[in-house]
């Protein structure tokens, strides 16, 4: 009677959580026979998949996702998109439409159906522990359990190894990110804060991704996070590793870090040259980035000049306090 009892109460539970991100997606309600045992052992995961409809662009599924399930505001999902806050309230509107009028069925899909949806369920999970890392530490965490669970339902997919390992690893030193409340580059880190038994998880789960043949986006992104721990770090290895990730991904952003690393090996004018020919105006990473090159080039004025451009653009009050320290270390 206890076990029947509880059976009972996980099912109302569940069908009520449903219900309520049913309304928030404007679709019809699943019918609770659609509701039956999954191959999915986590709810919130399985609200993922059901979500993540193939139907739909990977964009407008990631996107629409995280807006639903993922806690994040249209601002915060537009800035990981690198667009406008009116054109990502745009897409989501069509995304909407598009479900009601195409009558896309909001149910969980079949396991043999769950590799079709993978590649959104991982953009999802990896924007969600983006926006954690940048402070909200609750969002990151929920994002690592959610890799864990992902490890679980599909222990032989290597982009999920490669996702845990990848959060896993940045997780590891949260504590060494922040001194106070200003944010501490890598660099100056002081590495006793880093938890070293996380970093020899990661390592782990990257060495699994591999092992399953795996070279895509989030195992490279995972190798090149686990090299950054080494002491000192392997610029160059890292570089070349952006490089490959950059012709997987085509990302401009991708880009950027290979120029970063460029000049961490000890090429800063390479380095400045490559982040002049991206088109990124509206990232203020560029623009920290390239201050710090032209800073190094002794080239005072114009890395004010930059440092301004990114303190527009900034959303982090850590990173803000950064900023205004570097510009006022220029001024000194």
């Amino acid at each position: 009677m206890t076990t029947a009892r509880n059976r009972a109460i996980d099912r109302i539970r569940r069908n009520r959580t449903l219900a309520e991100k049913t309304k928030l997606l404007e679709v019809p309600e699943a019918t609770e026979n659609e509701m039956d045992e999954t191959a999915i052992p986590d709810e919130r995961l399985e609200l993922l998949f059901t979500c993540c409809h193939p139907a739909l662009s990977l964009e407008a599924q990631v996107a629409l996702t995280l807006r639903t399930l993922g806690g994040l505001t249209t601002e915060e999902i537009a800035r990981a998109f690198l667009v406008p806050r009116e054109t990502m309230a745009k897409r989501l509107v069509r995304a909407k439409r598009k479900i009601e009028e195409a009558g896309i069925p909001f149910r969980v899909p079949p396991p043999h159906l769950l590799p079709d949806r993978l590649a959104a369920v991982l953009g999802v999970v990896y924007l969600i522990f983006n926006e954690g890392y940048g402070g909200r530490s609750e969002l990151s965490d929920e994002a690592i359990r959610l890799g864990r669970a992902l490890a679980e339902l599909m222990p032989d997919e290597p982009e999920v190894h490669g996702l845990l390992g990848l959060m896993v690893v940045n997780d590891a030193r949260r504590d060494a990110r922040f001194a106070g409340d200003e944010l501490v580059l890598l660099r100056d880190q002081d590495r006793s804060l880093w938890d070293l038994e996380r970093i020899e998880v990661a390592q782990a789960e990257v060495d699994r991704a591999l092992a399953l043949g795996g070279r895509g986006n989030y195992v490279l992104q995972a190798a090149i996070a686990v090299l950054h721990t080494d002491d000192p770090p392997d610029w160059e290895g890292i570089a070349a590793l952006y490089g490959e990730l950059g012709r997987l991904t085509g990302s401009p952003v991708v880009e950027l870090n290979r120029a970063v690393a460029i000049a961490e090996a000890g090429d800063a004018g390479a380095a400045l040259r490559l982040i002049d020919a991206l088109e990124l105006d509206r990232y203020a990473y560029l623009h920290s980035s390239r201050a710090e090159l032209l800073r190094r080039l002794d080239r005072a004025e114009e890395a004010r000049a930059e440092y301004d451009l990114a303190l527009g653009l900034v959303n982090s009050d850590a990173e803000r306090r950064f900023l205004e320290r570097r510009l006022a270390e220029l001024h000194a």
